[in-house]
């Protein structure tokens, strides 16, 4: 009977670990952030947008807009505003922790015993659709039991390569072209996800953009003690994070935008002035238009209801990207 009590959704408040992995993920954003991140980043053939970025998408009428047109958004030369893109069917189809599991299985990084044991964890998961804390704790002891005392350094290597096998053709373009018109403008971009730091780090720096914050686990002299520093960077950490970066960076969020696919990020849009629902699932889209946010979905047809599944995978190789990215994280010293 214990197992039916994660069937009943949750609300989730900022806790002290939630803080706490906030401001890991920030210090580790800054640390690995480029410098001087180029205004363009790789070469790509997605289109512009056919609507300014501010502009909703099937909302209002031609004589509206016509009458009233919207400021130039995003405002080039603020540096007070920055952008924040979720990752996980926001930037990129599917999720990064899937993706980097079928690149560690491939490589047989984990024991079909392990395994095993991920897939029934995992399967449970994505049936309730909610986080029940006894049975997240569970996974992420278990997951971070994997990669104890293997080297950031190996995991990163990995992590590059698995990029370019699995990720590199699954990025959305058209919110590829949205994050393009933020730095068009000189305004800095980072992808905020519960993925890895390192994962999410390699992925923006493929993407051209400034930096990731990401869920952060502890290492020492290089190498993975087995422990999460505060808690994966999920729901109100993620808003912990950018409320961090933003002070530490002196943005001003009220000019700052943010994308998201989850109702999971609704803490993080409501943080900035300008909130976007990208591909958005029913929960968000409902408060989205409640809010007035702006709505974008480059999704069609029935793929807009299931694409955060991958169908065509097995449950192992689901359970592999869970286990992996959830420990694949560290302290940044």
């Amino acid at each position: 009977m214990a197992a039916l009590g994660w069937l009943t959704p949750r609300r989730r408040s900022a806790t002290a670990r939630s803080v706490l992995a906030g401001e890991a993920s920030a210090e580790a954003a800054r640390k690995s952030a480029r410098p001087d991140a180029p205004p363009h980043a790789e070469p790509h053939t997605a289109p512009a947008p056919q609507q300014a970025p501010g502009t909703a998408s099937g909302t209002g009428t031609a004589a509206a807009a016509a009458a009233e047109p919207e400021p130039e958004f995003p405002v080039p030369g603020d540096d007070l505003a920055a952008a924040f893109f979720d990752l996980d069917n926001t930037v990129m189809q599917g999720a990064a922790i899937f993706h980097f599991g079928r690149g560690l299985y491939k490589r047989e990084f984990f024991r079909r015993r392990e395994l095993a044991r991920f897939a029934w964890q995992q399967a449970w998961f994505r049936l309730a659709g909610v986080e029940d804390p006894e049975h997240m704790q569970d996974a992420r002891d278990s997951a971070l039991s994997i990669v104890k005392g293997h080297k950031v350094s190996e995991l990163m290597s990995i992590g590059e390569e698995i990029y370019d096998e699995y990720m590199a053709e699954r990025i959305w373009p058209g919110t590829r072209a949205l994050a393009q018109a933020h730095l068009d403008a000189g305004q800095k971009v980072w992808l905020v996800t519960a993925a890895p730091v390192e994962t999410a780090t390699i992925i923006a720096r493929r993407l051209g953009l400034t930096g990731a914050l990401g869920t952060v686990a502890e290492s020492v002299d290089g190498v993975y003690t087995g422990r999460l520093v505060g808690e994966p960077l999920h729901g109100p950490a993620k808003a912990e994070a950018v409320r961090a970066l933003a002070a530490a960076e002196d943005l001003d969020l009220a000019r700052c935008a943010a994308y998201s696919d989850s109702h999971n990020d609704i803490p993080m849009l409501s943080l900035v002035g300008h909130p976007y629902a990208i591909n958005p699932d029913t929960k968000l889209r409902k408060h989205a238009r409640a809010h007035d946010w702006r709505l974008r979905d480059y999704r069609t047809g029935r793929k807009a209801v299931k694409v955060g599944v991958p169908a065509a995978a097995g449950v192992g190789a689901i359970a592999g990207g869970a286990a992996a990215a959830i420990a694949l994280h560290r302290r940044r010293k």
